[in-house]
């Protein structure tokens, strides 16, 4: 943990998500985590390309599964304390026995992996298994209390006993029983549950991308985004806010946490929009759209597109090319909102001797450069999703240790490893409890019928179905993390809008984009809380500008999932006519948002000059919208209200000027 970190979690403790609260080690744990960590590394390494380090033996697909469990989950007991007011303490005596307890089991369900998978235990179990099976789910959700929340852990922990009283609970939600014993017993063994798809992503394809993230940090590629940043946009009218959203944009992408990302973009970003004119709010709140945005932002996306990939059984590739279109529009947004509130106030950019040059941050950054391009090639050209982080951090690492700028020394190597250690425990402690969601509804049926009932309960109302949707996306993501609440929902939520005839790739964004929206929206929004630590701002003060500078993310996944041509799923013609317009009708929507129309001038803050931004949001709203057949609106009819409302809007700002000119 930085020094930046320590204090803000010194200055705002209660505010603070989860997946920041973590302890220091002492030397000899930092050393157990750091060889943890490459044992981890070494073994995805063996299974993905073959190595044979078992010799004689064949590592099945769960057993792989159980060895990388038994690796990583004692980590959350050693680096996240059972309650905040132990962040500063070294473990205690009864994290260490968790850890014993997780190391003992996840050894035992390995070692009987093979018999487990030929005699169909996850049915029929022992009762050794069954017993080892409680424990383990016990310990599965008090790591996942630690590393993801009370609340996220609540409604695992019911969810995750529901075959026990599936047939008690009424109508819709009703499903097969079977005894608790059964239960815990299915939730270890089989490959539907704790080790189904979120597990098996994890280990097939995330942990190469954490560990890339965090060595990018680690060998100073945060210095360089930022620079890159400043120098690219810091002129720019607002360049400090813009240097934010380019920054946070690059970070964001590779890191897949908003909260990290906001600290580590934050505690440059913020300041610099404070000192050149910016309000606290103001910088709080573009930090954290930005930082938000990032996540939903190629090439990389953080871990959850890796999930989505295969959710779907296709290309990551297929998912980054798609993700491109919105998440341009979500930036576009953000930049011309900046770009307006600057020029409503006269906010100029930075100072040029202030700023670094381009082309010393290309020349001094240059390996990033280098390393983007492996990942990139390896991901997109060779289709090597699993291997290609791992040769992007192989590249890095060993340039950067020949290099003198950035060499790191022993003790940083430990500081690295730990750091990936951190990140992996956090991440295994959250998909291995979300995987009793998953497991739950599989072995109830629940997981096919809930799609049918919600369809019925929707009607004919595609609309209807989709603003469900969206609530429940909202909902589930003020409790849960970015990847949790993504395979909760593509599992519950995803069904049904596929079953209605949306595309799939579509409807997985789409719950993927309102499952962030809980980051910017109070009452929850940990994204703008954060934020508005660093900015020493008010909470939800800073959270409803979020809102505002983010509005458009509310909008988006409702114009591709209705007409995927936004996300290049159409027709050459389609596509076109799409992009062309919601391009403009993005820039309505931000002067309307922030009261400036580039090329018209400031608008009235005064009820009529409010009366004509709702015009002009409502021509951008409807310009940006693609033609959808299930709303019985073509493209032209669309351009029609939006050239409608435009005209409507500037004819009442232009009538409140000659009535009141100042």
């Amino acid at each position: 943990m930085t020094t930046d970190q320590t204090s803000l979690l010194a200055a705002a403790p209660k505010e603070m998500p989860e997946e920041l609260r973590h302890r220091e080690l002492g030397q000899l744990g930092r050393v157990v985590v750091s060889i943890i960590v490459v044992a981890a590394a070494l073994l995805v390494l063996n299974q993905r390309l073959n190595l044979q380090f078992f010799v004689g033996a064949v590592v099945l697909e769960n057993l792989y599964l159980y060895l990388i469990a038994t690796l990583l989950l004692p980590v959350v007991f050693l680096v996240y304390p059972a309650s905040a007011s132990q962040i500063g303490g070294r473990p205690r005596w009864y994290d260490l026995l968790l850890a014993a307890i997780a190391v003992g089991c996840g050894i035992w369900f390995s070692s009987t992996a093979e018999t487990n998978l030929m005699q169909g235990w996850e049915y029929a179990a022992p009762l050794t298994a069954q017993i080892l099976g409680f424990i383990y789910w016990a310990v599965i959700i008090e790591a996942l209390r630690r590393a993801g929340g009370m609340i996220i852990t609540v409604i695992v922990f019911i969810v995750s006993l529901y075959p026990a009283y599936a047939d008690l609970v009424p109508g819709p939600i009703s499903g097969m029983s079977q005894n608790l014993v059964d239960t815990f017993g299915y939730h270890i063994l089989s490959q539907e549950s704790s080790f189904g798809i979120p597990m098996q992503a994890f280990g097939n394809i995330v942990i190469g991308f954490i560990i890339f993230g965090v060595a990018l940090n680690y060998t100073g590629g945060a210095k360089f985004f930022n620079d890159l940043a400043f120098s690219l946009v810091g002129r720019w009218r607002g360049g400090a806010a813009q240097v934010g959203v380019v920054s946070s944009m690059l970070q964001g992408s590779i890191s897949g946490s908003v909260i990290s990302n906001v600290i580590s973009s934050g505690v440059v970003t913020i300041p610099a929009m404070k000192r050149t004119g910016f309000s606290a709010n103001y910088a709080g709140g573009v930090e954290a759209v930005a930082s938000t945005g990032a996540v939903l932002m190629p090439p990389v996306m953080g871990s959850t597109a890796f999930l989505m990939a295969s959710f779907l059984g296709i290309p990551y590739a297929d998912i980054a090319i798609a993700a491109a279109g919105p998440g341009l529009l979500f930036y576009l947004s953000l930049v011309m909102q900046i770009d307006a509130y600057s020029a409503r106030r006269g906010l100029k950019g930075l100072p040029a001797d202030e700023l670094p040059r381009a082309r010393d941050a290309l020349k001094q950054g240059w390996l990033y450069i280098l390393v983007f391009v492996v990942l990139i090639y390896f991901l997109l050209r060779e289709q090597q999703e699993a291997m290609a982080p791992f040769y992007a951090t192989a590249v890095l690492l060993t340039v950067n240790q020949i290099l003198p700028g950035n060499r790191m020394s022993w003790t940083r190597w430990i500081d690295f490893l730990v750091a990936c250690g951190r990140a992996l425990a956090e991440l295994v402690a959250l998909l291995l409890g979300v995987g009793f969601i998953i497991g739950a509804l599989m072995v109830t049926g629940l997981a096919g019928t809930l799609a049918n009932d919600l369809v019925f309960m929707a009607g004919k109302s595609t609309l209807m179905l989709l603003l469900m949707g969206a609530i429940t996306s909202f909902i589930f993501g003020m409790g849960m993390t970015v990847t949790a609440c993504y395979i909760f929902l593509a599992v519950i939520l995803a069904p049904p809008l596929i079953q209605a005839g949306m595309d799939p790739l579509a409807v997985h964004l789409f719950i993927m984009y309102w499952g962030m929206v809980s980051f910017i929206t109070p009452p929850v929004a940990l994204a703008a809380f954060t934020a508005s630590t660093l900015a020493r701002a008010k909470p939800f003060a800073v959270g409803f500008t979020a809102m505002k500078l983010g509005s458009v993310i509310y909008f988006v996944p409702f114009f591709f999932v209705l007409n995927p041509a936004l996300i290049l799923h159409g027709t050459a013609t389609e596509v076109v006519m799409v992009v062309a317009t919601a391009v403009p009708g993005i820039f309505l929507i931000s002067a309307a948002m922030q009261g400036y129309l580039r090329g018209f001038g400031i608008l009235g803050a005064d009820a009529i000059g409010y009366t004509a931004r709702v015009a002009i949001f409502i021509s951008g709203l409807a310009l940006a919208f693609p033609g959808s057949k299930e709303l019985d609106l073509s493209q032209i009819d669309l351009l029609l209200i939006s050239a409608v409302a435009l005209i409507v809007g500037l004819g009442i700002e232009f009538m409140r000027r000659k009535v009141s000119p100042a």
